[in-house]
C-alpha cells in the first residue's frame, strides 16, 4: 500500500513539473516581441521590396501600396512615382496626414475634405513632396507621389511654385483691357481674372495688349495657364525644372528668375533645345520678341497631347493655303499641320482669323499670345477658360 502511494506521488510531481515548464514557455512566447512589428521586418511594409531604384528612403510609403511602374531617371533629388492600393482614398490620406505631422516634416498644403480635389504638399528632409489621388475605381485606388529637392528653405518660408499651386496666381486689375481687339477681348479678360496674365513693363496695371511679348513672358503664361486648367489632373501638368539641373540653354542659368519655368518647358520637350535633338539651339533668347513660329511650336503640342505629326510644305499649303508656307521652319510646319486638324478650335483661327499669310517671323502681340491660352485641347476634347471660371 505504502509503495503504491509513493508511486502515485512521484507521478503527480512529474506532471506538475512538466506543466510548470509548459507554462513558462507559453509566458515567454507571450512576452516575446511580435516579428510583424519589428522595424526591420519586411512584413512591416510589404511595399519595401517594390520601391523604385533611387527612391529616397526617408519618404514614408503606404504599407498596402504597390508601385505601378519603375520609372527611369529617378534620383534622390527628383522623381515621380505611381502607386496602387486596394484601400480607400480616405485610409491612404489619413495615413499620410498622420505620417507628416511629426518632425522633420511640415505640411505646407493639407488635403481638402475631398482628397481627390487637392493634393497634399509637405516639406522636410530637404525635399518637397506632393501626393495626388488619380482615381478610385473597381476597388482600387491610384495615387502619385512626386518629390524634388529643396535648398536653403524652411516650411515657414515655402513659396508656392506655378506647377504646384496655380491657385496662388495674383490677379491684376488692368486699366487698359478695353483696348484689346474686340475678337480677343473676352478671352483676355477671362484669363486676367484667373491671374494668369502679368503686367507689361510699361506700368504696374498696364497690360499693353497691342505691344510685343517676350519669349520669357509667354513661357510663364503658357506654363501657368496649362497647369491652372489642369489643376486637378497632376499627370497632365508641366513640372518645373530643378535649380540643380544642367541648364538646357546657355543664356538661362539657375540664377535666372524664370529658370525653373523655361527649364521645365525644355525638359518636357515643348521648347526646342539640345534635349529634343536640336543641337544647334544652344540659347533661348528669353527677352527676344515671340514670333508666330514660336507661338505655334510651343502651344500646339499641349493641345494634341502627343508628338507633332510629320508635315511638308505642300501639306501645309494645301490645308491652310498660306502663300508664304516656304518661309516657315520645319517645327512650325508640323505644329500648323496639327493645328489645322483642330477645326474651329485651331489657334490660327481663334487668334488670327482668316488669313492667307502666316508671316512666321512676325512678332506676336500680348493680346494674341493671351488668346491662344483660352483653350487647351484637341478635336473636341479640351478645356476652355470659361469652363474653369464656371467651376
Amino acid at each position: 500500500m505504502m509503495k503504491n502511494l509513493m508511486s502515485w506521488g512521484f507521478l503527480w510531481s512529474l506532471v506538475a513539473l512538466l506543466s510548470s515548464c509548459s507554462g513558462t514557455k507559453e509566458l515567454e512566447g507571450r512576452l516575446a516581441p511580435n516579428p510583424e512589428l519589428s522595424p526591420n521586418s519586411e512584413t512591416n511594409n510589404p511595399s519595401a521590396s517594390l520601391l523604385p531604384n533611387n527612391f529616397p528612403t526617408t519618404i514614408p510609403i503606404y504599407p498596402k501600396a504597390t508601385s505601378q511602374e519603375n520609372p527611369e531617371g529617378l534620383t534622390p533629388e527628383k522623381g515621380l512615382t505611381r502607386w496602387s492600393s486596394s484601400d480607400s482614398i480616405k485610409a491612404i490620406a489619413d495615413f499620410y496626414q498622420q505620417q507628416f505631422q511629426s518632425t522633420p516634416w511640415k505640411i505646407v498644403e493639407p488635403f481638402s475634405s475631398n482628397p481627390q480635389d487637392k493634393p497634399l504638399i509637405v516639406q522636410g528632409n530637404g525635399l518637397e513632396i506632393k501626393i495626388s489621388f488619380l482615381n478610385s475605381a473597381d476597388s482600387n485606388t491610384e495615387f502619385t507621389l512626386e518629390y524634388q529637392a529643396v535648398k536653403n528653405s524652411t516650411p515657414s518660408t515655402v513659396k508656392s511654385s506655378p506647377n504646384l499651386s496655380p491657385s496662388t496666381l495674383e490677379v491684376v486689375n488692368f486699366s487698359d483691357l478695353d483696348t484689346v481687339p474686340e475678337p480677343l477681348r473676352s478671352s483676355v479678360q477671362n484669363l486676367a481674372s484667373l491671374g494668369i496674365l502679368t503686367p507689361d513693363k510699361t506700368g504696374d496695371n498696364v497690360f499693353n495688349p497691342n505691344g510685343p511679348i517676350s519669349r520669357r513672358t509667354y513661357a510663364k503664361w503658357l506654363l501657368n495657364a496649362h497647369n491652372k486648367f489642369y489643376e486637378n489632373a497632376p499627370e497632365k501638368q508641366i513640372r518645373l525644372g530643378l535649380k540643380t539641373a544642367q541648364p538646357a540653354f546657355g543664356d538661362v542659368l539657375a540664377k535666372d528668375s524664370d529658370f525653373e519655368v523655361i527649364q521645365g518647358l525644355a525638359e518636357a520637350g515643348l521648347i526646342p533645345s539640345s534635349l529634343t535633338g536640336d543641337t544647334s539651339t544652344t540659347v533661348f533668347r528669353p527677352d527676344a520678341p515671340l514670333t508666330r513660329e514660336d507661338l505655334m511650336t510651343w502651344k500646339v503640342p499641349l493641345d494634341t497631347g502627343k508628338a507633332l505629326p510629320k508635315a511638308s510644305i505642300d501639306g501645309v499649303k494645301e490645308t491652310w493655303g498660306f502663300q508664304d508656307t516656304a518661309k516657315i521652319n520645319s517645327k512650325a510646319l508640323q505644329a500648323l499641320y496639327a493645328d489645322f486638324q483642330n477645326g474651329e478650335k485651331a489657334n490660327v483661327r481663334r487668334v488670327f482669323g482668316y488669313t492667307t499669310l502666316f508671316q512666321p517671323k512676325k512678332t506676336v502681340t500680348r493680346a494674341e499670345a493671351a488668346a491662344t491660352l483660352s483653350y487647351f485641347g484637341y478635336q473636341g476634347d479640351g478645356v476652355s477658360v470659361e469652363d474653369i471660371l464656371q467651376k
